[in-house]
């Protein structure tokens, strides 16, 4: 093994809105990881990630060594042993399987890193934000950086705004808790460029501008206040809002085979369905205050809890 591993993570609040300044929270999530790994024999090379991980290392040489510098000798020499990234975090998810490779990177190879033991100042993590943006643009196209600076930091985060972020606490969790957070598989693969291409000509149209600022954006950001605040009577009335929302203006981005169930759980109350990232497939997020009614709902599908309270 080259290095430590790096774990998943859910935006459990944010996606599309924190692209419009609306505020976000993202968590690490452990049930999924990968590592850098420098294999000891022909043998045991996972040849698609090695191929991926030469192509990527090409794309860090042509960002800003203003902002951050790598150990190419060191980087190149481990290439040239075929290393490559063994994760279990599946891909086109929704779940940061670039971001964990982007962090594993600059955490082996930058020179004066920013580190998880530094006073970790709203200045170095929006620097650490923007390094990660350039790294892992390869992947997406553009990216906002969030997905890497949880995976490097294994903390939750708090987006204010585009511009202000930190790292934050969530209520502790409770073992045996009814209500629940959890991961549906759709079973569908997806892109987020694609998506976010959608919603960017979506934004070209009034009345979804109008819908994002008045509606969209007011409710994600009292999900953000409530969840935090452990505030979940609140916080169910408007999951249930933005999980309505959604469904009404994102139905592209929901696989047309969850559209009835994504109704189902706002009409029942036994869950509300959420995107998890950009959606268009991989997993869909989840929320419930009786985890054994939204499973018994849901018995065809397999979830995963994230989180019990």
């Amino acid at each position: 093994m080259k290095g430590p591993l790096f774990f998943a993570k859910i935006l459990l609040f944010g996606e599309y809105g924190i692209i419009k300044d609306s505020k976000g929270l993202s968590i690490p999530y452990n049930f999924y990881r990968g590592a850098l790994k420098v294999p000891n024999s022909d043998a045991s090379v996972n040849i698609d990630s090695h191929i991926k991980l030469v192509a990527f290392v090409n794309h860090l040489k042509t960002i800003n060594t203003e902002l951050v510098q790598f150990d190419w000798n060191c980087l190149e020499s481990d290439l040239d042993r075929k290393m490559y990234f063994d994760s279990t975090i599946p891909q086109g998810y929704g779940i940061g399987s670039s971001g964990a490779l982007v962090a594993a990177i600059y955490d082996q190879y930058a020179f004066q890193k920013i580190t998880v033991l530094e006073n970790l100042t709203k200045e170095k993590l929006q620097l650490l934000k923007t390094i990660f943006a350039q790294m892992e643009s390869f992947f997406h196209g553009k990216s906002s950086g969030l997905d890497p600076l949880n995976s490097y930091l294994s903390l939750p985060i708090l987006i204010n705004s585009n511009k202000n972020i930190e790292t934050t606490g969530i209520p502790s969790q409770t073992a045996n808790g009814k209500g629940a957070v959890f991961l549906l598989d759709s079973g569908i693969t997806s892109e987020t460029a694609p998506m976010v291409s959608i919603f960017i000509e979506n934004m070209k149209e009034e009345a979804f501008s109008t819908m994002m600022r008045e509606q969209f954006i007011k409710h994600t950001d009292y999900c953000v206040e409530d969840f935090l605040k452990g505030n979940f009577s609140s916080f169910f009335r408007n999951i249930k809002i933005l999980s309505s929302l959604v469904l009404n203006n994102f139905k592209p981005m929901i696989p047309n085979s969850f559209h009835d169930l994504w109704r189902k759980g706002i009409e029942t109350n036994d869950y509300y369905l959420k995107l998890c990232g950009s959606g268009g497939g991989g997993f869909i997020l989840g929320f419930t205050q009786d985890f054994q009614k939204a499973e018994d709902a849901l018995k065809e599908f397999p979830l995963e809890v994230v989180y019990r309270f």
